[in-house]
This record gives C-alpha cells, sequence and structure tokens, in this order.
C-alpha cells in the first residue's frame, strides 16, 4: 500500500490563522482512509483519532498549539469524513477500527507512535494500544474511559440488538439520505451535540457534509449508528488495559463523558477502578474545565497538558524509531 499526500493550507481558528498540511489517503480493500497530515516530514509521528460521528477536523484548532518537533496523522475513521464506508454486510466495531489504525501504521512505515485520541476514538486508541503494544509509546485519551465495560449479564442483550439493527437495515428496499441546507445540516448537527460551538460545527462540516442534488448530505455512513457489537467485560477490561505499554494521558472534562453519559452503576465502579489503576501505576490523570468537545472548542485549555506530556514522555526519549512520511 502506498499513501498519498497533497499539501494544502489549514484554515484554524487560533493566532495561526493557516498552516502548511496536507491531504492523506491511503487505499484499502474497500476504498479509502482519509484525513490530513500536519508537521515536519521527519517530526515523531503522532496519529489523531476522533469520536464518534466527528472527523478529523476535530484536531484543527488543537494541533497548531502542540509541539512543532512533531507529525501529527488526523485521520477520518471508515465510515467518517471523507473515507469510504464499509462494504455492505459489514459492521462498525473496534476491533475493525484498529485494523484500519494498522494499515494505515504500515501505509506510513511507522514503528512506533504516540496517539491523541477523542471519545470513541480513546477506545479504540486504547485497544490498538493493548493489542500492538511495542508500537504505542504514548496515549493520550481526551474525555475517554478508554475500556468500557458492559455488565457480562447484558452482554448477549447488546450485541443481539447492534445484530438486529444491521440486519433490518439490510433489509430496507431504500438507502436514501436526507437532504439539507446547509443552515439546517448545522442546526441538524447542533441539535445532535450540543456540547459543539457555532465555529466547532463549521469546522467538523468541512469534511462532515457532501454536495448532492438539491443541498447537502451528511458524509458519515448511516450503520455508525447501530450499536457497536463488540462488547467486553469488566474483567476484560482490566486485563486489556494491563497489556498497554504506553505512558497514558487521561484528560477528562468537568463537564463532558461521565455527565452527559448515562452510566450504570457497575461502569461507574469500573470508571473508579480504572481511575485508580492509573494513578498506581503513575499514569497521568487530568480534569479540565469544560465539555466532551473541549479541545476543539477551547483547545486552549487542553495544549499545555498535552505538549507537557509529549514532551517529557516522547521528545525527550530517544529518537529510535522516526519515520519520513
Amino acid at each position: 500500500m502506498r499513501a498519498l499526500l497533497q499539501t494544502l493550507h489549514c484554515s484554524t481558528s487560533t493566532a495561526m490563522a493557516e498552516e502548511v498540511c496536507s491531504d492523506l489517503s491511503v487505499p484499502v480493500p474497500w476504498g479509502h482512509i482519509r484525513g490530513r497530515v500536519w508537521g515536519p516530514d521527519h517530526g515523531r509521528p503522532v496519529l489523531c483519532l476522533h469520536g464518534w460521528a466527528d472527523n478529523c477536523g476535530a484536531f484543527n484548532t488543537l494541533i497548531p498549539l502542540l509541539p512543532k518537533e512533531c507529525r501529527y496523522v488526523t485521520l477520518d475513521l471508515s465510515g467518517h469524513g471523507l473515507s469510504s464506508h464499509r462494504p455492505p454486510g459489514d459492521f462498525y466495531s473496534y476491533p475493525a477500527y484498529v485494523a484500519d489504525v494498522r494499515r494505515v501504521a504500515d501505509a506510513l512505515q511507522l514503528r512506533k507512535f504516540s496517539i491523541i485520541s477523542h471519545s470513541m476514538g480513546g477506545e479504540i486508541a486504547a485497544l490498538f494500544s493493548a493489542v500492538y503494544p511495542e508500537m504505542v509509546d504514548a496515549l493520550v485519551l481526551l474525555d475517554s474511559f478508554a475500556f468500557l465495560p458492559t455488565d457480562s449479564k447484558e452482554l448477549s442483550k447488546v450485541v443481539r440488538m447492534g445484530m438486529d439493527e444491521i440486519l433490518q437495515f439490510e433489509n430496507k428496499t431504500e438507502d436514501k439520505k436526507r437532504v439539507y441546507t446547509y443552515e439546517k445540516a448545522v442546526e441538524r448537527l447542533s441539535a445532535a451535540n450540543p456540547t459543539l460551538t457555532e465555529q466547532s460545527g463549521h469546522i467538523l462540516l468541512e469534511r462532515g457534509l457532501v454536495q448532492v442534488e438539491g443541498g447537502f448530505a451528511f458524509s458519515r455512513d448511516l450503520r455508525i449508528h447501530f450499536k457497536n457489537i463488540w462488547r467486553i467485560s469488566t474483567e476484560q477490561s482490566l486485563e486489556m488495559l494491563s497489556r498497554v505499554q504506553a505512558s497514558v494521558l487521561l484528560v477528562l472534562a468537568e463537564k463532558g463523558i461521565k455527565r452527559t453519559k448515562f452510566f450504570k452503576p457497575t461502569q461507574m465502579n469500573f470508571i473508579s477502578t480504572l481511575l485508580r489503576v492509573l494513578q498506581d501505576q503513575n499514569h497521568t490523570v487530568v480534569t479540565v474545565p469544560g465539555d466532551h468537545h473541549v479541545h476543539l472548542n477551547e483547545p486552549e485549555v487542553v495544549a499545555p497538558i498535552v505538549s507537557d506530556f509529549l514532551r517529557n514522555k516522547v521528545l525527550s526519549q530517544s529518537n529510535n524509531g522516526l519515520h519520513k512520511l
């Protein structure tokens, strides 16, 4: 596989009004995984994985505030942004996303790299770090609890729900996406993501909309809305966490995932255990003011913490494993 890069200028909302970046396209068996690359050719590689229903634009405001010595590869996960949708009959699951990350790493000839991730991207990043621990030197989780488990008694029920959703979808005779004016698309995004500022919404819609006859349609695959059928128990979650060799930074937002998501008592117990385990293993856990999209809405709140972590855990180390993208 060969990754294609095309240089362009990326607009940001920071004091640096414009930064040079490159469009990225990595061939996969069903199409392409697309994204953007920022930073010097020989910079320390950092993959950036966005949250559910977002796209790589979620890092547009943060990256210009991070260390210039790094090479940031921001991806549109499959079915999101401008990346190809999975073939008919396929499921969107965390293991499938992990395989995609490995495909990108192989295409870019990356043996070792760091990951900055948000929300669902954090679960993908954590799983990748457990499955391929030798490849990840530092893991940043932005408002994500990584291996969030499902109650063992609920596992079969949740898996069945996810399977039923996709099978019912496949039996539909029509698969027409709704068409919106740009203004209505903004309203729809804002209603679904009340934590987004107006500016953040416009940033995500740069890759989140495609022009069609009569207006705009959301670019994401409708199938990403179905329940993820890959589920693990609390015991499996902690075992996965023990496999991660990378230094970990967990940045929680005060008004973020813990408040916006409905957690069952068993999950709340796991979260407490997770935080204790991370701290016992000398990983870093920080809480910042803001909401679930604080890294996009107010990057200046998150950037100093992430920058210090990268400098201390990555940039201060040896330069072994660097690759040109």
